[in-house]
């Protein structure tokens, strides 16, 4: 039997709220989905290191870029811009930052990325 299960983003399961940060988090069966939206002058290493410690960003990530655009800095010295409408795959072992004046928003597929994220 085919089941189906639908929830909306605008009332999410959970909430997060590190510094410049908001993350929307809904539970669908065994898999998780994050919005996450980064205000101008968000940093990983400012606003999500003090939560869960750390070198680097340890999270595999999975995305879509809504709009903004954030700047990736690898610890093997790789770095790249994901920018609105782009779909991204990221490694553990990276900083990252938002370019510009605008919010980012992104839509995250990486299940447990998604379920511990920001989470201290």
């Amino acid at each position: 039997m085919a089941r189906i299960e639908i929830k909306n983003m605008d009332h999410p399961d959970e909430t997060r709220t590190p510094e410049k940060t908001s993350m929307s988090v809904v539970h669908l069966g065994d898999a998780t989905v994050g919005r996450y939206t980064l205000q101008p002058g968000w940093k990983w290493s400012d606003c999500i290191r003090p939560v869960v410690g750390g070198d680097s960003c340890q999270a595999a990530h999975l995305g879509f870029l809504v709009s903004g655009k954030i700047h990736i800095a690898a610890t093997d010295g790789t770095e790249a811009d994901v920018s609105a409408g782009d779909v991204y795959r990221l490694e553990p072992g990276h900083d990252a930052w938002v370019v510009g004046d605008e919010p980012v928003v992104a839509l995250e597929f990486e299940s447990k990325t998604a379920e511990t994220y920001a989470r201290g």
